[in-house]
Formats: C-alpha cells, structure tokens, sequence
C-alpha cells in the first residue's frame, strides 16, 4: 500500500470533487514469500504455505481498510475494486474506463526491489489508455505546475490532458518550460502566438522560460534549483523516439532525478 500515491489521489479527488477508485490488484500467483524455498526448506511446506497464504491476505485486507478509512474521513466519493487476474492485465483495462491512473513510482508487483522506473512502471506507461501520475515515495503539498513543451503534438495533448483532468490546479502558478538546441536562434516558443493564446484559455498564472541545451540535463538542472514542490506535466511515453523530447528517456530521467508527481499524457 502506498501511502504517498493514497495522500496524493486523496487530495487531488477532494480538489476535483471526483470520484476516487482504490484498485486493489490481488494477483492470486503473487506471494510475498517464495513458494520453492518453502517447499525446499519446510518439514511440513503445506502447512507453512497456508500460514503464508493467510499472512498476505491479511496485508492486503489491512490495505483496503486503510484506503477505505482514509476515504471517509476524507469525505470523498469513493469505490474499491479487487481485481485477482493478472496485475498488468486488471490494470490496463481499468484505465480504459478511468480518467487518471495514480499509481507510485516503486510499483513493482514483485517481491525485489527495482531502480527506477520499474519493469512494471514502464509496461504500464507504454500501454495505459490514460493519463498517468506518477507518484514519488513521499508526499509534499503542489506548489507550481511545469508544463514540458517543445512544439510537438504529445507535448500539448499532454497539457490539454492535464487541464481537463486536474483543471483544479489551474489557480497554481504554472510555467512553461521549452529547451532549444544551443546553436538555435531565438528563444521563443514554437507556434508562439497559438500556444499564448491557447494557454490563456486553460491557465491564469503562466510563466514561459526558454533554456539552451541538451533536454534531459537542463530540466533536471532547473527544477532542482527551483526549490519548490513541482507537478510536471509531459507528453508520451512511447517506445519508438517519435518525439526528440518526450520519448521513454525524458520520464526515465525524470523519476530518477525529481522527487515530483509526474502527469504523464498519451497521445494514440
């Protein structure tokens, strides 16, 4: 259970006046335990197998409770789904009838510990059929929201995403981050005058900063001496590099390198 993934969808559904769905994917082969090395080790393994079996499904009946506790002291709306097929499988077709997947970066449906993002994360990004926030290990309150634009079609379907979705956050001051080529004129935004004039319509406090370099280096670089707890909006994870920026190395970056919420969009 997640406790900073709980706070965040906690609040952003009281923000929204949303309903919030606590997806519980109870895989029915996922043990916390290794099912051989009790085999291997226990005199009587049926018996110590049952007694596991029991201990987990107690952990995940505690982790319903806490969700559901937490919900109504919130006084949110809420639902709770308990999906025991195949975790990936559950998930991704929950996503067809959801506006947002709020899941914590860690996620691994596996007993080890993986370095970020996870084999799970990134399956789940290169997959969902919606937007994805990501979430750090712990909760900090939004401050600002940045929005990552270099002019191509996933960078703004992210941002529209995000202002249908979070439109909430709207009063926050947001800023629009572009980083040039350093041997590029200019430091004005690509399409500048549609994008001011669509920016007006979805955000009231906007800031526009133009950085010189290498994507990947300047933005990591900027949010950290920003010093302030940032959501970053960017556009889709995909496979394929069909995007300079936004391709599956920008959010790979960016949860190694950012104790953030990332909104990642898609773009079909």
């Amino acid at each position: 259970m997640s406790e900073s993934s709980m706070q965040y969808a906690i609040q952003l559904t009281q923000m929204a006046n949303a309903h919030l769905v606590g997806v519980f994917l109870d895989e029915i082969i996922y043990h916390t335990y290794s099912v051989y090395k009790v085999m291997s080790n226990a005199a009587d393994f049926q018996k110590k197998l049952a007694e596991l079996d029991k201990r987990d499904q107690q952990k995940r009946d505690n982790a319903v409770l806490t969700f559901q506790k937490a919900c109504e002291l919130a006084k949110i709306n809420f639902s709770i789904h308990r999906d025991t097929s195949i975790a990936f499988q559950e998930l991704k077709h929950e996503s067809i009838f959801a506006d947002l997947v709020i899941i914590d970066e860690y996620e691994t449906f596996s007993r080890f510990k993986e370095s970020l993002p996870t084999s799970f994360v990134k399956e789940l990004l290169g997959d969902v059929q919606c937007p994805v926030l990501v979430t750090p290990a712990a909760f900090k309150k939004i401050d600002r929201i940045v929005l990552l634009y270099d002019g191509k079609p996933y960078a703004l379907y992210a941002i529209k995403m995000f202002s249908y979705v979070l439109g909430c956050l709207r009063d926050l001051p947001v800023e629009i981050i572009t980083v040039k080529d350093e041997k590029k004129a200019g430091r004005h935004l690509p399409d500048k005058q549609l994008m001011n004039e669509f920016i007006k319509r979805h955000f009231d406090n906007v800031k526009y900063t133009v950085l010189k370099g290498a994507p990947e280096q300047q933005i990591v670089e900027y949010l950290r001496s920003s010093g302030q707890n940032v959501l970053v909006v960017l556009g889709a994870y995909q496979r394929s590099d069909i995007s300079r920026w936004f391709k599956v190395s920008m959010a790979d970056v960016l949860m190694e390198a950012l104790e953030a919420p990332l909104f990642i969009g898609q773009h079909r």
